[in-house]
């Protein structure tokens, strides 16, 4: 009898640095079948640069892979469903940003956005189950929009309440909805501690 090997755990970080206490850092770190898409050193803010990372890091992976999207990381990897087609188990979307609105201060303009090739977010229907957990209060997002986007995606949408960006800046270092949803997205072989 051979075992089916845990589906491969993809971190897809937003734009901002690796914060240890970030809950994708933690989760990272405890899923022993787990790599994330490192940072860029360069080009930092072009889309296609950041699809490309994905997408060589895809390619170094044999079996099933679950995507953990934050962020941007949400932009990355729609822009990359997009143009690649890998098979993939399915997808967690979490705190998808609006990159077709103005972002706060602090946070790259429309323009560079729009430069970077960000623009505008793809609207077709994902070729992967996908769980987009959205906020009440994010910054980032209306909720609306998020609704619309999960609808065009042809994702489930989950509101997990009013939790800002979902980052440590809202509060959030381990997020342990996380794990039930990659649990639900491999079938509960994800390689997660019990």
């Amino acid at each position: 009898m051979s075992l089916t090997p845990s589906p491969t755990i993809v971190i897809v970080p937003g734009l901002r640095d690796h914060v240890p206490d970030h809950w994708q850092t933690i989760l990272a770190n405890k899923i022993e079948n787990c790599r994330s898409v490192p940072l860029l050193e360069k080009d930092r803010l072009a889309c296609d640069a950041q699809v490309a990372a994905l997408d060589e890091l895809l390619s170094d992976i044999s079996g099933e892979v679950v995507l953990v999207a934050h962020s941007a990381g949400v932009m990355t990897t729609v822009h990359w469903a997009q143009q690649h087609q890998r098979p993939v188990k399915g997808a967690l979307l979490a705190a998808p940003p609006d990159f077709e609105s103005p972002l706060p201060e602090g946070y790259p303009t429309l323009e560079s956005l729009v430069e970077n090739g960000w623009t505008p977010t793809p609207r077709t229907p994902l070729p992967f189950p996908s769980i987009v957990a959205g906020s009440t209060n994010d910054l980032l997002a209306d909720a609306d929009r998020v609704a619309d986007l999960a609808r065009a995606w042809g994702s489930r949408l989950t509101v997990v309440g009013p939790v800002g960006h979902l980052n440590p800046a809202s509060g959030y270092g381990e997020w342990p909805q996380a794990d039930e949803f990659i649990r639900e997205l491999t079938g509960a072989s994800s390689g997660m501690p019990d």
